[in-house]
Order: C-alpha cells, then sequence, then structure tokens
C-alpha cells in the first residue's frame, strides 16, 4: 500500500502533539474527511473476521484433498497463506496506527504490505495453468508434475519478498512502481489468458451442445481471477496517473484510501470464491462425498 510507506515520516511530527496527527485521519488536513478511513478500517476488521477463517478453511480443504486434486490447488494454497498473513496483520497495524505510532512496527507493517502487494503473481500462475490446460492440452499433460510447480512457487516467493523487503528500504516513489508493474502485467497476462481461452471453447464447442467440464471449469476460473484483479487490484494503478489533477486532501483522504480498502478486500474475496465454487464443499460439512463422473478428469 503506498501511503502507508509514509508514515514513518508523517506521524512522527507534527502540531496536534508530540506523535503528531491523530492517527486516525493520518494527516491533520483529513479531519474534515474521515468517511474513507471508516471506510478503510471496516475493511481491516471484515478481513480479520472474514478472511482468515475462510483462507484458513481454504488451506484445510486443499491440504486434507486425497484425490479430485486440482493442479492449480498448490498456488491457490500458497495464496491463501499470503491472505491469511495479511488479515492476521489487523491488530497490529490497528493498534500501531492509532495508539503505539512506533517506527519499528510501521516497518513490520510495510514489510506486510509489500507481502500482500505481491499476491497478484500466484494469481498469474493459476490464470497460465488454467491457460495451459486448455489451449495446450497435450503439453500439459506432460507437465502435470507437481515438482514443476513447486520450483515455480519458490521463484515467485523469491520476487514477494524480495519485493517486500524493498518496500522497508527503498523509497516509495521506487516501490509504487515496481507494483504498478506487477498489476499492469498481471492484468496483461489475465486478458491474454481470457481471450485465448474464450478463442479456444468457441471453437470447440462450435456444432455442439454441451461443452467439456474440464475446460468450462477452467475458464470459469479464468474469468474469476481477472475479475479479482479488475476490481482489487487495477483501480490503485488506474489511479496513479492522475495523482496530480487531485488535492491533498482528495488524494491522500479520500481517493487512495478507499482504493487501497478495496484492494485489502481481496484477502476475503479472493478464498471466499474459491469455497463457493468448490464441488461437493457442501456434502464434505454434512459428512457425505459427493461422486464424480469418470469422465470428470481434474486438471
Amino acid at each position: 500500500m503506498f501511503n502507508n510507506t509514509l508514515n514513518l515520516t508523517t506521524n512522527s511530527t507534527g502540531p496536534d502533539g508530540p506523535h503528531g496527527p491523530p492517527p486516525w485521519y493520518e494527516f491533520p488536513e483529513c479531519a474534515v474527511a474521515p468517511y474513507a478511513f471508516i471506510f478503510y478500517f471496516g475493511a481491516k476488521v471484515f478481513n480479520l473476521a472474514v478472511g482468515t477463517p475462510c483462507n484458513v478453511l481454504v488451506m484445510w480443504q486443499i491440504a486434507t484433498k486425497k484425490s479430485d486434486a486440482s493442479t492449480s490447488d498448490h498456488f491457490i494454497f500458497c495464496l491463501a497463506i499470503v491472505d491469511a498473513y495479511f488479515c492476521l496483520m489487523t491488530p497490529v497495524d490497528m493498534v500501531n496506527r492509532l495508539l503505539l505510532d512506533d517506527s519499528r512496527i510501521w516497518i513490520f507493517q510495510r514489510f506486510g504490505y509489500g507481502i500482500k502487494n505481491g499476491a497478484p503473481l500466484f494469481l498469474v500462475c493459476i490464470c497460465l495453468d488454467r491457460y495451459m490446460a486448455v489451449v495446450h492440452p497435450i503439453l500439459f499433460t506432460r507437465i502435470r508434475d507437481n515438482k514443476i510447480r513447486i520450483g515455480i512457487s519458490v521463484v515467485v516467493w523469491s520476487l514477494i519478498l524480495a519485493y517486500a523487503i524493498s518496500t522497508c528500504t527503498l523509497a516509495m516513489v521506487t516501490t509504487s512502481k515496481i507494483f504498478s508493474g506487477i498489476i499492469l502485467f498481471a492484468f496483461a497476462v489475465m486478458v491474454f489468458c481470457n481471450i485465448s481461452v474464450i478463442w479456444v471453447l468457441r471453437r470447440s464447442v462450435a456444432g455442439k451442445e454441451k461443452m467439456h467440464p474440464v475446460k468450462k471449469k477452467a475458464f470459469r476460473m479464468v474469468l474469476t481471477i481477472l475479475a479479482i484483479i479488475v476490481f482489487n487490484y487495477l483501480p490503485p494503478v488506474a489511479l496513479i496517473p492522475f495523482v496530480e489533477y487531485y488535492t491533498f486532501v482528495e488524494y491522500r483522504c479520500q481517493i487512495s484510501t478507499s482504493v487501497f480498502a478495496i484492494m485489502d478486500l481481496s484477502c476475503s474475496i479472493e478464498p471466499l470464491l474459491y469455497l463457493t465454487k468448490m464441488e461437493g464443499l457442501e456434502g464434505k460439512c454434512c459428512g457425505r462425498s459427493v461422486s464424480k463422473k469418470p469422465g470428470d478428469v481434474k486438471v
């Protein structure tokens, strides 16, 4: 989150007391427009109350699967770890922002936001996995080995950790550009995968009444990921080119706080979407199992 990196300097001194401006508003000028901060803290509480158990449930569901596993589950599990970690950071974030204002904790918070900002890379992995399953099925059957996905995950984790560390050491402008590059790259991949999958599925169903269930599921997952990127991650990037056209109060107190709160809500939206689309979840919760058709091969 870009505006969080300013707190080390803006909250240290100020006319309102030895600890600077009221942390609820972050800046003294924001006292006239507190509603975005109410939404921001509301999103934090929602993530803690809803996002944390949902992400834990996603990890539990994937870890306890004995069969019926999808090749994308490994990336979904990693994404759930990132989201759960960020949700659990909520008490630390709110206590330090509202009460302590400790510079050492701010560095820890910036590291947490760096981890969260790298989460779209796992969405890219999920989308590319679905793309390969639909567009290049023959090649996909040769790379189904989970060792390949574990290796990719290690690389992605390394990139995310490197970016998170950079948010603690580099200037805000530099890390903002890196984050913009991550989101634009992810968005470009999402669009490419969607267009390719739609094109292949359109040709495959020509003259047929039904779409193959595997391809249908892959299409829905790719479309869901694109929706997450557009709704949760694209607004902060789209906002950057127009920063100079807003007043300080409009940008720092209203717009940026709101769009980053929406981005943070992805921690709850992502696991909720996964759980609602999980086949047989209701049957498992009720002590029953849902039988699969022989032809429904998981990819």
